[in-house]
Parts: C-alpha cells; sequence; structure tokens
C-alpha cells in the first residue's frame, strides 16, 4: 500500500513545526536515532517500538508548549491509551535517523486523540503513520474532563 503524499516543509521561524503542503496540515516534528535494542531478529524495528516512538513525539510536543507530562500527572491527571493504529508502510533498520510527526487532532470532554507520521530523515520516505487516542483519569482512575492546560494545548496548537 501506498501511502498519501506527506510533504513537510518549515512553517514560521520555528524549526520544531513544518507544515505539510499536500494537506495543509500543521505538525510537531522532533528527530530520533533507532536503536540495536529497537530491531528485531530479521535486523528490523520491531512493531510495539512505534509505539515508543509515537510517546516519544508526542511528550516532546508537550514540552515545547511548557507543559510536560511530568506536570500534568503533578496536577492530578493521567492521560492513559485507550485506542491506537498504526499502518506501515516501509521497514525501519538500526541507527535510521528518522523525523517522528505529530500533531493533536481531536479534542472531547474527557478523551483526545493524537496523529502521528514517521518519516525517513535522508529521503522523506513515509514509514509509517498511526494514531492514539486517551481518556482524563484522576489518580483514582475515574475518567474526568481533560484538564485546562491540555485543553490550551489544543486551542494553542497553530492551525
Amino acid at each position: 500500500m501506498k501511502p498519501k503524499p506527506f510533504r513537510p516543509e518549515p512553517y514560521g521561524n520555528d524549526g520544531r513545526y513544518v507544515r505539510d503542503t499536500t494537506s495543509g496540515e500543521i505538525w510537531h516534528r522532533c528527530q530520533y536515532r533507532t536503536l540495536y535494542a529497537d530491531t528485531d531478529r530479521s535486523e528490523v524495528v520491531y512493531h510495539s517500538n512505534y509505539l515508543r516512538y509515537f510517546e516519544f513525539g508526542r511528550t516532546s510536543l508537550m514540552r515545547d508548549t511548557a507543559y510536560p507530562y511530568r506536570e500534568i500527572e503533578k496536577s492530578g491527571y493521567v492521560y492513559p491509551i485507550i485506542d491506537l493504529g498504526i499502518t506501515f508502510y516501509k521497514p525501519l533498520y538500526y541507527d535510521d535517523l528518522i523525523w517522528i510527526h505529530t500533531r493533536p487532532i481531536e479534542l472531547e470532554r474527557v478523551k483526545l486523540t493524537f496523529d502521528y507520521i514517521i518519516t525517513l530523515a535522508q529521503t522523506g520516505d513515509m514509514i509509517c503513520r498511526g494514531f492514539t487516542r486517551h481518556c482524563a483519569l484522576n489518580k483514582r482512575g475515574m475518567p474526568v474532563a481533560v484538564d485546562e492546560k491540555t485543553v490550551h494545548l489544543w486551542k494553542a496548537f497553530p492551525k
């Protein structure tokens, strides 16, 4: 299966954001280099590691918007994943330099969703596309409304 085109170009003066010239969508991006420990016996990155890359992208986005996940937890909230999906297009290998693109896409009363695209830094080839959906919980594990600072992240994210 061939992915839809994704052609990111710098957005504004902040290298952490790009605009996809094909869709107009704004994405936060960060770099990561795959580790030997990420690979499996077939010498490709094992599929479950992509969830770690999504987490790296998501927490980098939150840290770059001045609201690290540690502060969310200190304020009494946790956001476990309740749904996820990944479509793979090409494999990653040890020591590949990648861009992790992350974007907040849906905000509901107690749920929120992030989209992700991972590309190979050298070629721009799309490796995979995915999403994670989260539910806001308090420290007792009960669903609660999404906290105000996270709501602000959705409102403040470049459109």
